[in-house]
Parts: structure tokens; C-alpha cells; sequence
């Protein structure tokens, strides 16, 4: 596959001119006979039956097809070309578990050939792809975010960094989503300390994301149910600085002086050491 081929909006590159021309050549090669035992085609003719397929919806049968060629022409560069084929059919055909698996091969296989950085985002996107649900498993989101950091750090300045940064971004907010959800469902419930718990992690770890005011305020509130007014203060306060025109913080600012408290760092806490970090020029 040429390098210089780009990626569709759904991910994916579209297929290089020379191979798409091989696509209609290949339609001769067939003539409608289905029939063609594999053992009596060459490596060219099995790959442009397998782009066929693919032009006709059916990545299924492409990627079996270009299994294909593995299997009988293991040392061939075609056999290279259709691995790297065999993994993006498999990811059309949302079959993320053989797409990963042949993608990984390339990279086995195929380390510091061109199409390297391609196999490692098709690994990626085979667990970013899965990502659909906030309550679901959360390993596919650490999955992802482990494959899209690969290509990113490896592969700088290229089409696929570029496309996994925005990916990595999303996926990274997944997870503080996560956490925030399960941490309404404990403040809900009156579990306030465990609620805490989870609102720091996402200031702490995740503060990059368009979570962490809400998590500021559900922290001055956990902190007001629990009697724990410096540490309610420090959130407002630090809400205040950050955020100080977003619904958040007017409500946390509502609260804290309907209390006849004001935002202000008080105490020495966790909060109390980030506040200083924000005065400081060196949070957020």
C-alpha cells in the first residue's frame, strides 16, 4: 500500500491507484466463475479478487480471500501487502479480534516496513472502535489508549499521529467520564467519602478534560455533607480561579455562602497544595 494514500473519515485509507486499478483488471481474471480453486491463481490475481470483494461490501469474504495468499505465497510481497489488507478487512468487517490479530502479525512480521505505522493504528482503532459506552468495560479505553500513545510517540508527523491524537483525547475523557459517574452514583446514595474518592482522581489524573469543574463542585458538595468546610472551601476556591463562568462554579458559590462560607483556600489538605500549584502558574 502506498504511503501516500490518505485515511477516509471513517479511518481508514483508501486504496492507491495502482492497486485500484489492479481491482478492475482482477475483474477479468474471475469472469463471474467463482469457482477458481486459489491453488490456480497467482498472488496478483487472489489480491485483486480480495480488493473486488472489498468494492462490493464484502470484507468478510476479502479477508479470507487475502489469508489467501499467506497461506500459498508466504514469501511473496504480496503476501506482505495482504496481511496488511487481510487486518483492515477484518476491522469493516467490525471483526476487532482478527483484525488486532493480523495487524499484530504485520508488526511482527513486518516492523520497519512502511505500512508498520498503518498496522499499529488499525491495532489501535480495533479497541477505540469499541468504545461506545460509558458502563462498559473500561479495559478496551486503557487498551486504546496504550495502542493510540504507541502511534503517536512512534510515528510523529504522520497521518495516522495526527488521527489518534483526537481519538486519544476522546478516550482519555471516556475514562474521567467513568469515574464521574460513578462518583454521582455514591454522592447520590450518601457514600461521601467514596464519592470523594472518585471526584479526585478525575481533578488529579484527568484534569485536562471538560470534567473537571463538575468534579470541583461535587467535591464541595461531598465535602459540605461531610462537615469538612476547608477542604469544601479549597474546591470552591479552586473552582473559582478556573472556572469562574461556568454553571459550576455558581453553584458551588451558592452553596459554600449559603453556608456563610466563601471560596478560599484554607486547612492543609490535598486541595490546599493544588491551590498553591494554580496560584503558581503550574496546574492546568
Amino acid at each position: 500500500m502506498s504511503g501516500t494514500s490518505k485515511i477516509s473519515k471513517t479511518g481508514f485509507r483508501a486504496i492507491p491507484a495502482a492497486l485500484a486499478f489492479s481491482v478492475l483488471a482482477g475483474c477479468s481474471f474471475f469472469g463471474g466463475d467463482e469457482t477458481v480453486a486459489f491453488e490456480d491463481l497467482t498472488a496478483q490475481q487472489i489480491f485483486s479478487k480480495g480488493e473486488l470483494q472489498l468494492e462490493q461490501g464484502q470484507p468478510d469474504d476479502a479477508a479470507v480471500t487475502f489469508g489467501e495468499i499467506e497461506r500459498l505465497y508466504p514469501y511473496s510481497d504480496f503476501a506482505q501487502r495482504a496481511l496488511i489488507m487481510q487486518a483492515f478487512s477484518y476491522h469493516k468487517d467490525e471483526d476487532y479480534p482478527n483484525s488486532r490479530a493480523a495487524a499484530q502479525r504485520y508488526i511482527d512480521f513486518y516492523p520497519v516496513e512502511q505500512d508498520a505505522a498503518y498496522a499499529h493504528y488499525l491495532l489501535a482503532l480495533s479497541y477505540y472502535d469499541q468504545i461506545d459506552e460509558i458502563g462498559r468495560d473500561q479495559g478496551l479505553t486503557f487498551q486504546a489508549l496504550q495502542a493510540l500513545r504507541t502511534v503517536i510517540e512512534q510515528y510523529p508527523g504522520t497521518e495516522y499521529a495526527t488521527a489518534s491524537i483526537p481519538k486519544f483525547d476522546l478516550a482519555f475523557s471516556h475514562l474521567a467520564a467513568k469515574e464521574m459517574e460513578i462518583g454521582r452514583y455514591y454522592l447520590k446514595r450518601g457514600f461521601y467519602a467514596a464519592s470523594v474518592n472518585r471526584f479526585r482522581i478525575v481533578v488529579e489524573d484527568f484534569q485536562t478534560t471538560t470534567h473537571t469543574a463538575e468534579a470541583l463542585h461535587r467535591l464541595v458538595e461531598a465535602y459540605l455533607s461531610l462537615g469538612l468546610t476547608a477542604e469544601a472551601q479549597t474546591a470552591g476556591a479552586i473552582l473559582g480561579h478556573n472556572y469562574q463562568n461556568t454553571e459550576w462554579y455558581a453553584e458551588s458559590y451558592a452553596l459554600l455562602t449559603g453556608q456563610g462560607l466563601q471560596p478560599a483556600s484554607t486547612g492543609d489538605n490535598w486541595l490546599s497544595s493544588i491551590y498553591r500549584q494554580v496560584l503558581l502558574g503550574e496546574w492546568l
